[in-house]
């Protein structure tokens, strides 16, 4: 059975809870690790990862509630040639970050704009040649990153085991994938990347980082699917993810599921209704205390 210290909150459940309240909330909850985003609704610079605070007060307010940093969410764009120069000014701003918070990982998010028109070798080519760039501040910082593939149709970047293939070509071991599984859902990706289907997989598990859940009830087309609709995960949930959290466990994962649910529906509810909400997803997915 899982226990609640596999599991994080992404800051992106909460928004608008101030970073003190939103540490002692996730330690009210059991749970001692959290993600820190900087695109977090009606904030738009690096000091608002951190509401304004010193880095130093920050990680002591982390410290305090027993809750442990574990990445920054996100570089944006990080495959896109035309962004590389201004992609590498703000990835070292964001690990200056994270050391001085002691939170071990930075996420890289591909570029996902329909008017991306490269080929998909120019994409992975790009992919790799970023990571390149990249890989000696990561080094330089001793900062992890994790790679996420975005799943929709217009994404550069959508198939896990092509984030293994260009970590391995890259040279630099800094590097995990990011596990979506709303994005692995919708993407171009399905179990047989795990060897569930007996033919041998083609992605390897122990290059997964991180592992991100939320759910779906909508009845609508798949491909309809938005950030929007991912809600916490309960018995109505479209996208199977109890079935899949315990797969992944099963064969053999041992990292941090984190909830990252960006329907406003979850965003609005209040401390108390979001505990609540929060501990009735764990009881559908069986994790105990």
């Amino acid at each position: 059975m899982l226990n609640r210290k596999r599991f994080a909150l992404n800051r992106i459940i909460a928004p608008a809870m101030g970073l003190a309240e939103f540490f002692k909330f996730t330690a009210s909850l059991g749970l001692s690790k959290v993600e820190l985003r900087n695109d977090l609704p009606g904030k738009s610079h690096s000091e608002d990862i951190i509401d304004g605070l010193k880095p130093a007060e920050v990680y002591q307010m982390a410290a305090d509630a027993g809750v442990q940093i574990i990445t920054i969410n996100a570089l944006q764009k990080f495959n896109l040639p035309a962004k590389r120069a201004s992609c590498l000014g703000e990835l070292e701003k964001l690990l200056e970050l994270a050391a001085a918070i002691h939170c071990k990982a930075v996420v890289l998010c591909p570029n996902n704009e329909a008017e991306d028109k490269r080929t998909p070798r120019q994409k992975y080519r790009d992919t790799v040649e970023a990571l390149e760039s990249y890989g000696p501040l990561f080094v330089q910082y001793g900062i992890a990153a994790y790679i996420e593939a975005l799943g929709f149709g217009i994404s550069s970047l959508a198939s896990l085991p092509a984030i293994v293939n260009a970590i391995k070509s890259s040279g630099f071991g800094c590097y995990r994938a990011l596990l979506d599984t709303f994005h692995h859902y919708i993407g171009p990706d399905n179990a047989s990347i795990f060897g569930m289907d007996g033919m041998g997989a083609s992605y390897e598990l122990p290059y997964t980082g991180l592992v991100h859940i939320s759910g779906v009830e909508a009845t609508i087309p798949v491909a309809d699917y938005r950030d929007a609709h991912r809600v916490l995960i309960g018995p109505k949930d479209t996208m199977h993810n109890k079935e899949a959290i315990q797969s992944l466990d099963a064969l053999g994962y041992l990292g941090i599921f984190s909830f990252e649910p960006f329907s406003e529906a979850v965003q609005k509810l209040s401390p108390k209704e979001l505990a609540t909400a929060l501990n009735a997803s764990f009881a559908y997915l069986g994790v105990c205390t």
